[in-house]
């Protein structure tokens, strides 16, 4: 008996959607790196076809080709070939998103908490100096 693998039709929209969020970019953030409204990344999304000159430009946004968002499977297999085939291009001086994970205001503060024991240990050590030549003056 054969079993018949039923294939859903390819829905490009969802495909970029899942594209987008395995890359932890926002629709805000490619909005805004397409030139477009968030809302019409939304719009995008939910089209089942799309032309290939807006695949094209998502994918150069995204920094992953247009066959990886087309290919792009459940497993995630095309998207981890695209990551190691080196066509995943934004990070550096020509990237398009930076993967913060952490918050800049809390590393300078830390930076700064840091500093503050820094100085302290700087000037305990500079009065115990003082104090070692105030003595020795005294004998």
């Amino acid at each position: 008996m054969e079993t018949v693998e039923r294939k859903r039709p390819i829905h490009l929209g969802d495909h970029v959607r899942r594209m987008r969020t395995a890359l932890g970019v926002k629709q805000s953030a490619l909005a805004n790196e397409l030139g477009t409204t968030q809302q019409n990344i939304s719009r995008i999304e939910q089209e089942e076809d799309l032309d290939d000159s807006t695949l094209e430009r998502i994918g150069k946004a995204l920094g992953v080709s247009t066959e990886a968002i087309k290919n792009f499977t459940d497993d995630g297999s095309v998207f981890i070939q695209t990551l190691n085939d080196s066509s995943f291009g934004n990070s550096g001086p020509g990237g398009t998103f930076s993967q913060c994970t952490f918050n800049p205001l809390d590393k300078l503060l830390e930076v700064i908490e840091e500093n503050k024991r820094l100085y302290e240990r700087l000037l305990a050590s500079e009065r115990e100096k003082v104090e070692i030549l105030r003595q020795q003056q005294q004998s």
